[in-house]
């Protein structure tokens, strides 16, 4: 396990699921409030945060929290898996075209990390609603931005 972790983080790091992997349980207390539910955030109005997603086979995407309603749709078939925040471990065939909601009531929302474990670049398109319920966690200057 680093030794370069927070003394907030190391202390939390007690509470990340034991049966995952060192560098896993680091990353999850590391990402607790990561906005960047993609690689690249490609546009953002009033209305929208459009992210994209490409994760190569073996490649992970860290850490990220979901706060807002959004959909993602998949550009390409593979297969991921995720660790989710509540401890489990879900493996999960993409389809190219597929497309997936999800919306979060006052308070709630998911943390989770993508693992490409397929052979194949899994490629997605990520849309949050920033009028949702929630209110949207800021996006760190660091994140690439097209327009």
């Amino acid at each position: 396990m680093a030794d370069t972790l927070p003394l907030e983080a190391a202390s939390a790091l007690d509470n990340a699921p034991a049966h995952w992997p060192d560098a896993i349980r680091e990353d999850f207390i590391r990402n607790q409030l990561n906005p960047c539910v993609g690689t690249e955030l490609l546009s953002e109005n009033e209305r929208v945060r459009v992210w994209r997603v490409q994760v190569a086979p073996g490649e992970r995407l860290p850490f990220h929290r979901h706060v807002l309603d959004y959909f993602w749709c998949a550009i390409t078939s593979g297969q991921a898996r995720s660790h989710l925040q509540d401890g489990r471990i879900v493996d999960i065939p993409v389809t190219a075209g597929q497309v997936v909601h999800s919306r979060y009531g006052a308070g709630e929302y998911k943390l989770h990390d993508l693992v490409n474990t397929g052979t194949t670049e899994l490629i997605f398109t990520t849309v949050e609603f920033l009028d949702s319920t929630n209110a949207a966690l800021p996006v760190p200057a660091t994140a690439l931005r097209r327009s």
